[in-house]
Parts: structure tokens; C-alpha cells; sequence
């Protein structure tokens, strides 16, 4: 039996190394070049065209090889009684918390301003940004970049769908405590998964019950934000910037507004990656649950959609 591996970018040799070492036993083979169909029994993938995941009959687990499960929930040719896992990885998740940490303290101490005013000659302390932090999703990814701020002194809070706790973070939950969350959060940080509800979420809605002024860090879809009205809360003042890691589409066109925006910072959708050697030792690990007919990690729920 064997694994399948799916990307749009071409598998390196590290990730079949790794993926071959993890997986004794298991023949490890990359798409298109799957050899037999009937053999596939597992599939790690990101972004798979719409049909490819259905077209092997003996499936027993999709495993994602990012924290994302939307590219594998989107394709209503998957069969819904196949486990889906999101990636849980260390790597992963410590990249995340370094992402966000250097988002909102580059915020936090102006240095945006502090490399303008160098380029003008200018000897200029920029005032201090706010502390007071709010991350959008509690899942892996914002529970640790939450822990990581409220250890370097920032008040976090976050807000998830449905109650979560976590040690340094004062816990929003629901739409009920939505604006609240909103009112108090200096720099909002989104970290959602994508579902139907949560799509367009960062919208002028959202923009406007935050602090004027407040600041914005995204890494969580492109399809959570509403293009437009990050621009329009920019010039209006309501926002005063913006770090952005993902888009509607990418890579992000030349042309497109945000390029030419100094209240933008675009960073090319590396907030975190997944890195081969902890990610098999992941999949290495739901393959023996999948096969002891045992959840898996990261297993998703399909009826929230993460």
C-alpha cells in the first residue's frame, strides 16, 4: 500500500527522505505518478485538484500539510466519512509564534517609522504602539502565539467560535462577546480557520468596532478579508497598518494596491511552512492510528470545518 504526496510545487528530495524514513514499509510516491490507484491509502496534500483525492477507492486518511484544511474541504468530490487531519507540528507552530511576535513588535516600537525617519536623517523616537493584543482563533497557531506575547508582557485576548482556555489570554468566545474582544484589541491579530461563516470576516464591520488607529496582522486566509475595506479603514485612519501574509490570490498580482501602500507590509504567504522532517513524524503517527482505527491528530470536525 502507499501514500501519496500532492503539491503544486515540485516535492524536494528532503520531503521523500523524510517521508521514506518515517514510513517504513509504506511506498511513498508523488503525484501525478501514483502507480496502481487501488494501492493508495493514504494522501498528504496541499491544494489537490478538485477529483484527485476522490479517484482512489481504498483512501482511509487525508492528511494536510498545512494547518489549513479548506483546499481538502472545498472539493465536494471528497467522500465525507474520510478522515481529514490539519498538520500539527512543532516547526510549524513555532514558526507561526515568531511571525506574529515580530509583526506586533515591530508595531509596538515603531520601526516602520524609526527606517523612514533614517532615510530622511532624521533622529526620531516614534511613540509606542498599544499592548494590548487580540488573536482571532484559539486553535494550535494562536494559543501559542498568545502564550509567547503575554510572556513578553503584552495583554492578550482571543476570540474562537466556542469557548477555549488558555494560560495568559482572557478568553472571548462566540458572537456575543465579539465586540467586546474587538474594542479592546490595539493590534488584531487573525489566525481563523476558513469556513463559510468566516469568510469576509475582516471587514468593515469588524474594522470599525476596533480602536481607532488599531493594526492589523493576517495570517490566516486571503478569503477572510475584504480587500476593499482594509483600504478604505487605512485611509480613513481607522486602521493605521498592516501586516499581511495571505491573499485572495497569490501570488499577489503586480498592480494590485497593496504593493504601493508604506501602511502595508506584504510578506510573500511564509508566515510559517511546514518542515519535512517533523511533519513525516506527524503523518508517520495518524498512518498507525488510522490503521489501529483510532482518531486521528488533528483530526477535524467536519460539521465546524476545522
Amino acid at each position: 500500500m502507499s501514500l501519496v504526496l500532492i503539491r503544486k510545487t515540485a516535492p524536494t528530495d528532503a520531503w521523500l527522505a523524510a517521508l521514506r524514513a518515517a514510513c517504513p514499509g509504506l511506498e511513498v510516491r508523488v503525484w501525478p505518478d501514483t502507480g496502481p490507484v487501488d494501492e493508495v491509502e493514504f494522501v498528504l496534500t496541499w491544494a489537490a485538484d478538485p477529483g484527485v483525492i476522490a479517484s482512489f477507492p481504498k483512501l482511509r486518511a487525508i492528511f494536510s500539510l498545512g494547518a489549513g484544511v479548506d483546499h481538502i474541504l472545498k472539493d465536494g468530490t471528497v467522500p465525507t466519512a474520510l478522515p481529514v487531519a490539519r498538520m500539527v507540528d512543532s516547526s510549524l507552530t513555532m514558526g507561526m509564534v515568531q511571525y506574529v511576535t515580530m509583526a506586533v513588535l515591530q508595531y509596538r516600537r515603531g520601526w516602520e517609522a524609526m527606517r523612514a525617519s533614517q532615510r530622511a536623517g532624521l533622529w526620531q523616537r516614534p511613540e509606542l504602539g498599544g499592548t494590548r493584543v487580540g488573536i482571532l482563533g484559539l486553535g494550535e497557531l494562536g494559543a501559542a502565539s498568545g502564550r509567547a506575547l503575554a510572556a513578553l508582557g503584552f495583554e492578550v485576548a482571543g476570540w474562537s467560535r466556542s469557548p477555549r482556555q488558555v494560560e495568559g489570554v482572557q478568553a472571548f468566545s462566540g458572537q456575543a462577546q465579539l465586540a467586546a474582544f474587538l474594542a479592546r484589541s490595539d493590534v488584531l491579530v487573525c489566525l481563523l480557520p476558513l469556513t463559510a461563516e468566516l469568510e469576509n470576516f475582516l471587514g468593515r464591520a469588524t474594522f470599525d468596532q476596533l480602536p481607532r488607529g488599531a493594526y492589523l496582522v493576517h495570517a490566516g486566509r486571503g478569503e477572510h478579508l475584504v480587500e476593499a475595506d482594509l483600504l478604505d479603514a487605512l485611509d480613513r485612519g481607522q486602521l493605521s497598518g498592516a501586516v499581511l501574509d495571505v491573499f485572495r490570490q497569490e501570488p499577489l498580482p503586480a498592480g494590485h494596491p497593496f504593493w504601493a501602500r508604506e501602511d502595508i507590509v506584504i510578506t510573500p504567504h511564509n508566515a510559517s511552512q511546514t518542515q519535512p522532517a517533523t511533519a513525516a513524524a506527524h503523518v508517520a503517527a495518524n498512518i498507525a492510528r488510522a490503521r489501529a482505527g483510532q482518531p486521528l491528530i488533528g483530526q477535524v470536525d467536519r460539521t465546524q470545518g476545522y
